[in-house]
């Protein structure tokens, strides 16, 4: 388990220390934007994999039994986790690395935006938390919990970055969407247009949730259920 444990901290902690204030604008200046994300890509990368090979070798320790109904958790969320994950990867996306606020748009935040102005962080944390009640062991909690904060929680980063560097872009975008999903959409500032997602992402959610569902048994060793 100790394994396990160094493994999540190199992850969850190597990204917070290397895109903190302290040590992020002093790596870009000496290595430039582009290759300093290449960099962070491969350590994180790394660490990923050894997150995951220590995962898979962590003995199991049960916190609670699991319900019989737990496995619909993530059953019912994931169709949305797999839209976010869709669209924020197919789509213009200011608060995604090498992107920019563009102020010439009419619309400052089309798309799944309007739904959380952070897709792809809230489609992992999604995944990560209701992936925690349908296992109920201690490696588990340390794996999907520590990728939830680490989603989340990083969103705060985003937005402080994107804040400091085009204050006025930031504004604008922020008023019309919300980090948490659904809360522009339930205040009024934002309106959802599926046609903005286009039926085509639809498709291709739906299709990667099958895929999902009947590859579970050979991903995750045991059947969705």
């Amino acid at each position: 388990m100790m394994t396990l444990v160094l493994a999540a901290l190199a992850f969850i902690g190597g990204h917070f220390l290397i895109s903190s204030p302290l040590v992020r604008p002093a790596l870009v200046a000496r290595l430039g934007e582009r290759a300093f994300a290449g960099v962070y890509s491969l350590l994180a990368a790394a660490a990923l994999i050894w997150f995951g090979f220590a995962y898979g070798a962590a003995p199991n320790v049960e916190l609670w039994p699991k319900p019989g109904w737990a496995w619909l958790v993530p059953a019912i969320v994931m169709p949305l986790v797999c839209l976010l994950l869709v669209c924020g990867y197919s789509q213009t996306n200011p608060t995604v690395v090498m992107q920019a606020f563009d102020r010439s748009a009419a619309d400052p935040a089309p798309g799944i935006l309007k739904v959380t102005r952070h897709p792809i962080m809230w489609g992992i944390g999604l995944w990560a938390l209701t992936h925690i009640p349908a296992n109920g062991d201690v490696a588990s909690l340390i794996l999907f919990g520590g990728l939830a904060l680490l989603a989340l929680c990083g969103t705060t980063q985003i937005e402080a970055k994107r804040r400091a560097r085009d204050p006025d872009g930031f504004a604008r975008f922020a008023a019309a969407t919300s980090n948490v999903p659904l809360v522009a959409l339930a205040q009024g500032r934002a309106k959802l247009r599926f046609a903005d997602i286009g039926a085509w992402r639809i498709a291709l959610a739906a299709a990667i949730y099958v895929v999902l569902w009947l590859a579970h048994p050979w991903l995750a060793g045991v059947p969705v259920g």
